[in-house]
């Protein structure tokens, strides 16, 4: 099995890393053989909110890393990174959970490779 961690630390609108990188872990996701865990540092973190609204046509992160979440991916925000941004528990997206630099330690030392965006 290949593992791969990506870091995400760009907002999720404004730039396109986030963006790119969801869509890499997404495709990645996908495939047989492959372990994926996302890890949302900085203003990521806002990545994780539930209940995004985005123009039509316009991608929606949270769907993203629903997708990633649905194909096996693990996917944690940093909490003192939420706490602040404002952002509780309860705002955040059904694939995310409440994460800490220690599990991001956990996987950088699980991780084959390391992708950061």
């Amino acid at each position: 099995m290949a593992k791969t961690l990506f870091i995400l630390n760009d907002p999720p609108y404004g730039t396109e890393r986030s963006y790119n990188a969801l869509r890499l872990a997404g495709s990645l996701s996908k495939r047989e053989g492959e372990l994926v865990k996302v890890f949302l540092v900085g203003d990521a973190a806002s990545c994780a909110k539930t209940n995004q609204k985005v123009p039509q046509g316009y991608y929606n992160v949270e769907v993203m890393l629903r997708s990633v979440g649905r194909h096996g991916g693990e996917i944690g925000a940093c909490c003192v990174c939420m706490d602040a941004r404002g952002i509780s528990d309860t705002e955040l997206s059904e694939a995310v959970h409440r994460s800490s630099l220690d599990q991001l330690t956990d996987w950088t030392q699980w991780a084959d490779k390391i992708l950061v965006f």
